[in-house]
């Protein structure tokens, strides 16, 4: 299996998922040369709300990705909807994007191809070594691995990694099933519907076809019996042909006390990561990415390691922020007044969101919500 391929290389990845590839483009972008390995054949699926917002655009264009547009659907904002009232934004700039996790693998995938990363695919890591990592009972030897691998890691095992997270720190396990559904998006925003006992995405991928995501802390709910809590949607899909199975998911809120060992680094999911209810998974991996190709480059993973923990603070205010909305109905009731009866308020929350504004802006927004909440 590996006969064709050199047995010596700057940087290997384990995991061939948006995170696995962003890291090996921004390393070749780096002069360093990468294998990528991953059990699976691509293109790779998972269970998303398949929604790219433009702070992640921005940052897969910076890794030198392009959105393929003729497979993908515009979106201009956000909705929020709860029992029956809502408020919507427009983002400050950018376009978003729906994009069918399929199609956006592919693309990712051509393009590191196109940038020389090589590919192992169908190919089972077996362990970590001291100087590499094994594969089918073979030594490929690397400089570094990356762990890219996702929430159930097994380099962050191997590696010890396990062992760091910061007991206590709020974590949550929550389930994600994600099914598209053949009709026509009848908004150009994406939608988040909350429910008392889960939250339903709803996100345009094409222009004959809807993503629908739904995130709960019960295992066993699934998609039909949570869409009786929202009759509004549910009429909206009545009589759409599903265009596909129903895919489940785990969503983990985690951190990390440290996100690398020796040659071994964690990235994405595999490094901690934000429950899925805030859409910022896949901008925190890119923005991930480009900062750990400069650092393998370097050698310098105590730098990873700080710019790492910067880049999560956003993306964990907003998760714990939207979770504690989740959790408890009046605040989340009086917080939808506020955002109807003051859109500012809402549009403030959004650009702090897809990371808009300073943190004096930030702060300065938090107090206005604040005092909105009061008079709701």
């Amino acid at each position: 299996m590996l006969s064709r391929f050199q047995k010596s290389w700057d940087v290997f990845v384990v995991g061939g998922g948006p995170a696995g590839l962003a890291t090996a483009v921004a390393a070749r972008s780096q002069g360093l040369s990468v294998l990528v390995a991953d059990g699976a054949v691509p293109p790779i699926d998972k269970s998303c709300g398949e929604g790219l917002m433009p702070d992640g655009v921005q940052a897969l264009e910076e890794l030198g990705f392009a959105i393929p547009e003729d497979e993908a659907y515009p979106f201009r904002g956000i909705r929020f909807v709860n029992e029956g009232c809502a408020a919507e934004s427009a983002f400050p700039r950018g376009t978003a994007y729906g994009i069918r996790r399929t199609h956006l693998h592919r693309a990712m995938s051509e393009h590191a191809a196109a940038c020389g990363v090589r590919m192992l695919w169908q190919a089972a890591v077996t362990g970590l070594h001291p100087e590499g990592v094994m594969v089918a009972g073979e030594l490929v030897r690397a400089r570094w691995v990356v762990g890219a691998d996702g929430t159930s890691s097994r380099i962050r095992r191997w590696a010890n990694l396990d062992q760091q997270e910061i007991t206590g720190w709020n974590r949550r396990l929550r389930f994600a099933f994600r099914r598209h559904y053949r009709i026509s998006p009848w908004t150009d925003f994406m939608e988040l519907h909350w429910g008392e006992q889960c939250q339903i995405y709803v996100t345009p991928v094409s222009r004959e076809e809807v993503c629908l995501a739904l995130i709960s802390s019960d295992p066993k709910l699934r998609l039909a019996q949570a869409l009786r809590e929202f009759p509004e949607l549910n009429a909206r899909l009545e009589g759409a042909e599903y265009a596909s199975n129903e895919r489940g998911a785990i969503t983990v809120t985690r951190r990390l006390r440290r996100v690398y060992r020796d040659h071994v680094v964690l990235i994405g999911d595999a490094s901690g990561g934000v429950d899925a209810i805030t859409g910022e998974g896949l901008c925190l991996t890119f923005r991930q990415a480009a900062w750990l190709g400069e650092c393998l480059a370097s050698g310098d993973m105590a730098r990873y390691q700080s710019g790492h923990r910067a880049l999560s603070r956003r993306p964990a205010l907003m998760a714990r922020m939207m979770l504690f909305m989740a959790k408890h109905h009046q605040v989340r009731k009086r917080t939808m007044q506020a955002f109807q009866t003051s859109p500012l308020s809402f549009s403030r929350m959004l650009a702090m969101h897809v990371g808009e504004g300073s943190t004096r802006n930030h702060i300065s927004n938090g107090i206005a919500l604040g005092w909105e909440l009061l008079k709701a």
